[in-house]
């Protein structure tokens, strides 16, 4: 093995231990978020008995495997969800740098990746997308104009209208067409993304929002016309063409 593949799988594996403690960090503020609760304030403690957790009971993974999946004091069971929250956000970091390497990009891919799981975390506790996470992506949209030559400014301000302004259109002619949030969110990852990456990144959304939607009606724990996040699938296409969009969109042209 050569010195720089060891240091390549140093990094590569420090930064997926990072992706698990934003994963912690971001599960976390996203609950506190619901719950109306300082997120920096106050140590982590369990929810059931209120028991204040040790340092090793914070281990991202490796902690709620070490307890079973339970509290150590009162034996309640941990939420899984807490987990896989932390394995996602690694998996998240890790395809980042697998897509970008060592670079700036790879810096701002994680970071609109930590914004998007909180996005969705929060939208899915509360069915709402805080404004202050949506301007936290504006300086990493900026950031973009610079990382992202390939996408030139005027397809960048394209972008911004180019989703946001149809589902204006539509949520002021149907009500509950979608939420303020979503709009919000889909502009500034218009500006993030150019009009091509988020015509892509809505594709995706759309495919795997109403997947979702169907089978929730199918298993009937939706009912028809009650309102659901569309958040999470807006999330999931924006980081899906900002990692693969370029390929995507030269594969898809290919065929003309």
């Amino acid at each position: 093995m050569t010195e720089f593949m060891m240091v390549n799988i140093i990094f590569t594996a420090s930064l997926v231990a990072l992706g698990a403690c934003f994963g912690s960090f971001i599960n976390a503020a996203a609950l506190r978020y619901g719950a109306k609760v300082s997120f920096v304030k106050g140590r982590s403690a369990c929810p059931h008995c209120k028991r204040v957790l040790g340092w090793f009971e914070l281990v991202p993974v490796a902690g709620w495997f070490l307890l079973g999946g339970k509290c150590r004091g009162c034996k309640v069971r941990i939420p899984v969800r807490y987990v896989l929250v932390e394995i996602l956000c690694a998996a998240l970091f890790g395809a980042a740098y697998g897509v970008f390497g060592f670079s700036l990009m790879t810096v701002l891919a994680i970071s609109v990746a930590g914004i998007m799981l909180a996005i969705s975390l929060i939208d899915i506790n509360t069915t709402e997308i805080p404004d202050g996470l949506t301007i936290a992506l504006i300086p990493f949209a900026v950031a973009a104009i610079w990382l992202m030559p390939d996408v030139g400014i005027w397809a960048r301000v394209i972008g911004f209208f180019a989703i946001s302004l149809p589902m204006l259109l539509l949520a002021l002619f149907i009500g509950g067409a979608f939420g303020g949030g979503d709009i919000k969110l889909m502009a500034v990852c218009g500006f993030l993304l150019g009009w091509q990456g988020v015509l892509l990144a809505f594709f995706v959304a759309v495919v795997l929002g109403g997947g979702w939607a169907i089978w929730l009606l199918l298993t009937k724990r939706r009912k028809k016309g009650e309102a659901m996040v569309f958040g999470p699938a807006l999330c999931v296409g924006v980081y899906a063409s900002l990692l693969f969009g370029g390929d995507i969109i030269n594969w898809y042209l290919g065929f003309f």
